[in-house]
């Protein structure tokens, strides 16, 4: 058993003795594309979404050293007619990326790779003949051993990021796997299948992947590993079953991805976080990736400080991801910033409406540090203005709420009202900094019917409750009637603290100049 050849079963083993969500479903997409000319498989996803988990899980499936039967026997794969075909049936190269820097000078890393794989070889099969070149000696091994690799590589952009402004190691590191990955002759004569996983997708050389043979399944189209990117809502529920949490409170928090074949998806790890200590939270603070966001939102491309406030509020906005050179610096404009946080978790992305929006309560935190952080005088402005408003709202002055959202309206030049989803986002713009007090509800089941936005304090707030009805081109006082008609305060029922009652209306039959919003508060006996 090696550090890098062969490394057994002891990684996905300990997995196993944990709680475990069966994944095993990946490795039969995987066993899809042995042998063939869809060989070569990219997977990329943030931080904490189990990359390293189904790399280990794929090391103890295919490692031939090893008999892995009691480990996926009981598993979803076990039904797969082709299971047992690869079972523990080839010799498994694993590079995990993060780990190799850390045992190697960032400048050293592809010789370090060579040497050791190589000479990890050389002690599995003593009659191996070592050539000059790396590539050529893997052809060699694999004409000894009587069967191609299985080659894994865990975080396999690390060097990329970690030698960010550093192109001509870059270079050097993009060169070693097109030496493995770009020349068909040798490819075919060495790998029966490759998994890359990483953060970003592969890296661009110009305007084409520097590593085109490639199939890419990232965060924008995973296509048909959706489901194996976080944890289904299927899995979610029967893990709240067992250990007896709140689903609804679990999906506030920690859903949101979405993907056309798969329309929910959750962070695994902090789902498993939560479980464990009993405890709704930010575990993505917990991450590296968060510490990046702020320095993103500052660039303010187009003005990106001010999306990040909107995206905050709740509203989508649209973005255009096909000019992402794939990098962590090379940044044209805000749909390049956008895309880099649709690959970095902080943000989902809508194929089919190609806009962004933040995924849930979790990300949405993190997002409202950092525009908080953001030293720009019209951010710091409009964070001030939301929390005015909010205080406004809590204190029934209503004439000031309905001025701050005309001020609101009057900014989004691009926001013509011709709907009540209009109103809508004005309102989510103009309540962006609600996350301090509260979680934000759209279309909350409520007695008979929807109630539009639900501002529901958080449960260390002394805040009251806010049920908002909004109404375009109808009266302020038909919003509160149908709140207390459609007794939409019965979704609060075990709230137990104060509700205020919140209609907002607008007028666009009105004469010319006299167009403005108005504002009800009562407050619910």
């Amino acid at each position: 058993m090696g550090n890098y050849v062969n490394i057994g079963n002891e990684g996905f083993a300990r997995i196993r003795n944990d709680v475990y969500v069966d994944k095993t479903g990946l490795i039969g997409l995987i066993n899809q594309t042995i042998d063939t000319s869809r060989c070569l498989t990219c997977i990329s996803r943030p931080r904490r979404f189990g990359k390293s988990f189904a790399a280990k899980m794929l090391c103890a499936y295919y490692d031939k050293t090893c008999n892995s039967s009691g480990l996926f026997d009981d598993l979803l794969i076990a039904e797969d007619e082709q299971y047992r075909k690869h079972l523990n049936h080839y010799d498994v190269i694993y590079l995990d990326m993060t780990g190799v820097i850390g045992e190697a000078s960032i400048t050293d890393i592809v010789p370090y790779i060579q040497r050791n794989v190589v000479r990890e070889l050389a002690e599995q099969y003593p009659k191996l003949k070592i050539v000059e070149g790396f590539a050529a000696t893997l052809a060699n091994a694999a004409e000894i051993a009587g069967n191609k690799f299985v080659m894994i590589i865990d975080e396999w952009d690390a060097p990329i990021r970690e030698a960010k402004n550093q192109q001509d190691l870059q270079r050097k590191y993009l060169e070693f796997l097109r030496a493995l990955f770009k020349n068909s002759g040798m490819t075919d004569k060495i790998f029966a299948a490759v998994y890359m996983t990483g953060i970003l997708p592969i890296k661009k050389d110009g305007s084409q992947s520097a590593i085109s043979d490639f199939k890419e399944f990232t965060m924008i189209k995973p296509r048909k590993f959706g489901e194996y990117v976080g944890f289904t809502e299927d899995e979610v529920k029967k893990l709240c079953r067992e250990y007896n949490s709140d689903f609804e409170q679990m999906k506030q928090w920690y859903d949101g991805y979405g993907f056309r074949e798969i329309k929910s998806v959750y962070n695994p790890n902090s789902v498993m976080e939560a479980l464990r200590n009993d405890d709704f939270d930010s575990y993505w603070t917990q991450t590296s990736a968060a510490e990046s966001l702020m320095g993103y939102v500052n660039l303010d491309f187009d003005e990106l400080g001010r999306t990040a406030a909107e995206l905050v509020g709740g509203v989508e906005v649209k973005v255009d991801t096909n000019g992402f050179a794939n990098d962590l610096v090379t940044f044209r404009n805000r749909d390049d910033v956008l895309t880099l946080l649709i690959h970095l978790g902080y943000l989902t992305y809508d194929e089919k409406a190609q806009k962004v929006h933040i995924p849930n309560e979790e990300i949405r935190l993190e997002f409202a540090k950092a525009v908080r952080q953001v030293r720009r005088d019209d951010t710091i402005r409009r964070v001030r203005e939301s929390e005015q408003l909010i205080e406004d709202t809590v204190h029934g002055k209503e004439e000031a709420v309905a001025g701050q959202i005309e001020k609101i309206h009057e900014e989004e030049a691009s926001l013509y009202y011709n709907n009540e989803q209009a109103l809508r986002s004005v309102i989510k713009r103009a309540y962006f900094s609600y996350g301090d007090e509260y979680v934000m509800f759209e279309e909350l089941p409520a007695g008979a019917g929807y109630a539009d936005i639900v501002y529901l304090p958080k449960k260390d707030s002394v805040l009251p409750a806010l049920i908002i009805e909004l109404k375009w081109n109808q009266s302020v006082e038909g919003a509160i009637a149908q709140i207390k008609n459609k007794r939409y305060p019965e979704a609060l029922k075990g709230f137990g603290g104060k509700i205020l009652l919140v209609g907002i209306s607008y007028d666009c039959q009105a004469p010319a100049g006299k167009r403005k919003h108005q504002c009800r508060i009562e407050v619910y006996e």
